[in-house]
């Protein structure tokens, strides 16, 4: 994977293929050991989900490979799970192997989420155990989820995010509209909202994870931008693969051979809002765990997301750093601005139900979520007509996970090989006159 070390409060590390960088902790922070082991106690079942908006946090072995650059978490694994040395190598090497996988080419896969959780849990089962295997998916997913979203936060701070609670508070209506200031990404639409104030001001049609490295679920902290950022290949076994790049090699900002893009903006690990992606990339899977734009969408989001945090970035300063691609700038806010990762399979918008690929595998699309999203709007099932209701089921059925290559049933994949694509539509909607003038807010796009 992608790894970049920095020099803010935290060190960084920047994972992904052409995309996904990650917060990094200093290597002596301590971390506080009984809010560690409190999440853990509630997260063991390897189908745990995380409370509030948050899904399962699904623990791929790229997953597990990012989670093994960071010492300190590496550090928690011995003692908390009593590891011994060859059962640490040997995570290690399973891991590796299958982030050797995920490179960066644009064949079509047949690999699936499910499968790629199945075989994780399958290879780490057989170094460790089912028990201690349970316990490893649970401190991953501590790490990874609401409780250590703030984005300069190092492990350290994890479990004392008073400072920012309540900024991450869920400030939203029943309907699932924000009612303040904040961005909401919802990744199954493939799309990035800015709110301020409760009214949405601009829509940016999104790149998201594989389904082998997703795009996490929660409430981020955005505190800054980062132009023109450099960038460090990893010890990795695909970074030689492409001729251009060797472990260890530090990639100058501006290079071609960065996958960054003209910045990021950290957003927590191990996620990254960045630039660099093509135009066809948008609407589907381009990156590992982080949200994908263009470079000019970057631009534009740059000014937006600095606007509303307070922040003095304007475009002449853009056009500046542009003109110096070799020069690292961090822009910082005045405020931190809530970046909250959705998984919605099921929205209500322009009185409509719209049913989206349920991209990451998570079983959303069934008639009682659809049965909860309409109660959140004071309508029942019992209100949709016979047509309604038979389109509505219909959709949740063909939405419902991956489908094959012509859009028949999925089935299990001889090999595990990376998700490139989603076969079929993204998305149904179905009008439906109980729901006339509500919901979520049509896109507003440039």
């Amino acid at each position: 994977m992608h790894f970049q070390v920095m020099t803010r409060p935290a060190l960084a590390v920047v994972i992904g293929l052409l995309a996904l960088s990650c917060q990094r902790p200093d290597d002596g922070a301590v971390v506080d050991t009984s809010a560690v082991q409190a999440m853990i106690d509630t997260m063991q079942s390897p189908n745990a989900r995380v409370v509030g908006r948050g899904i399962e946090l699904p623990v791929t072995l790229p997953v597990l490979d990012a989670f093994f650059a960071e010492s300190t978490f590496v550090a928690q694994l011995k003692p908390r799970l009593d590891l011994t040395d060859s059962q640490l190598d040997s995570l290690r090497q399973v891991a590796r192997e299958e982030t050797a996988r995920l490179r960066q080419h644009e064949d079509d896969g047949s690999g699936m989420a499910w499968a790629a959780r199945e075989l994780a849990m399958a290879r780490i089962n057989a170094v460790i155990g089912p028990e201690k295997a349970a316990r490893l998916m649970a401190l991953v997913r501590y790490y990874w989820s609401d409780v250590s979203t703030v984005a300069d936060t190092s492990f350290a701070d994890i479990g004392s995010g008073a400072r920012d609670s309540a900024m991450m508070s869920a400030a939203t209506t029943t309907s699932n509209v924000p009612t303040d200031t904040r961005v909401v990404v919802n990744a199954p639409s493939y799309r990035m909202d800015v709110f301020e104030g409760g009214q949405l001001v601009r829509t940016y049609p999104i790149a998201i994870g594989y389904p082998e490295f997703p795009l996490p679920t929660g409430t981020r902290m955005a505190r800054s931008i980062i132009f023109n950022p450099t960038w460090t290949a990893p010890d990795e076994p695909w970074v030689e693969g492409d001729g251009k790049t060797k472990a260890g090699q530090k990639v100058a900002a501006g290079s071609k051979q960065n996958p960054l893009g003209i910045a990021k903006i950290p957003i927590g690990m191990p996620s990254l809002i960045h630039g660099g992606k093509l135009e066809r990339n948008l609407g589907g899977f381009a990156s590992h765990g982080c949200v994908g734009l263009t470079n000019a969408q970057m631009r534009d989001f740059s000014l937006e997301l600095s606007r509303i945090g307070g922040g003095k970035l304007t475009d002449a300063a853009i056009q500046g750093f542009g003109k110096r691609r070799t020069v690292t700038q961090v822009i910082p806010f005045a405020n931190a601005v809530p970046i909250e990762l959705r998984y919605e399979t099921i929205m209500v918008q322009g009185g409509a139900v719209h049913v989206y690929r349920d991209v990451y595998d998570y079983d959303t699309n069934n008639e009682t979520s659809l049965a909860a999203v309409l109660a959140s709007h004071g309508v029942t099932m019992d209100q949709l007509t016979a047509a309604e209701r038979t389109m509505a089921t219909d959709a949740l059925t063909e939405m419902s996970r991956q489908v094959g290559p012509v859009g028949g049933p999925r089935t299990r994949a001889d090999s595990i090989a990376v998700t490139r694509s989603v076969t079929g539509r993204k998305e149904v909607v179905i009008p439906v006159a109980a729901l006339a003038g509500k919901g979520y807010p049509a896109p507003v796009l440039q």
